[in-house]
């Protein structure tokens, strides 16, 4: 019986040295923990303007001025029913001072980097995206141009954003 006592009191001393070793493993590496000042993502340099690249979860959430870079009579003011017409919210559309030639071009600032890809998304990727840091509105100018013809549909609009993807940081930016 002796014989059994010892071997169960040696069981018993390896398991409990096995959990104090653990125990110390545990401690060391939560304290000696070189990320513990980490975020998600790379660190902001100093000086960069931080950005929202978050997609808007509903339509309702993304503010439009759409501005004609056209000669065209009443062009703006059909994009933006159409646009309305999908829920986003509207400003007055608008002549712009400058023509464009292009189908449209998309101009935004930091808080509005993911929703102006989404708005892109809707001229299947062929609006010009135009990022201005000094920009602090989250209203997006959409200037249709020349070449424009309609906005795409629903379908072709969630194509288009699965193959343009997350929004890319500007340049100087970092990510909210």
């Amino acid at each position: 019986m002796s014989d059994m006592r010892l071997t169960r009191l040696r069981a018993q001393l390896v398991v409990g040295l096995l959990v104090v070793s653990a125990a110390v493993v545990v401690v060391v590496a939560v304290t000696r923990d070189s990320q513990a000042d980490a975020s998600a993502g790379r660190g902001c340099p100093p000086g960069a303007v931080l950005v929202n690249t978050d997609l808007p979860q509903d339509a309702a959430d993304v503010t439009l001025r759409v501005l004609n870079g056209t000669g065209t009579a009443g062009l703006a003011d059909r994009v933006s029913t159409e646009f309305g017409e999908r829920g986003f919210r509207m400003q007055a559309p608008g002549k712009s001072t400058i023509s464009y030639d292009q189908v449209a071009v998309v101009r935004y600032g930091p808080r509005t980097v993911g929703a102006a890809q989404w708005i892109r998304a809707h001229f299947l990727g062929a609006a010009e995206p135009r990022y201005s840091p000094e920009r602090n509105t989250d209203v997006i100018d959409v200037v249709v141009g020349a070449r424009y013809q309609q906005l795409a549909t629903f379908t072709e609009v969630n194509q288009s954003m699965a193959q343009l993807s997350e929004p890319d940081l500007p340049p100087g930016a970092c990510a909210a």
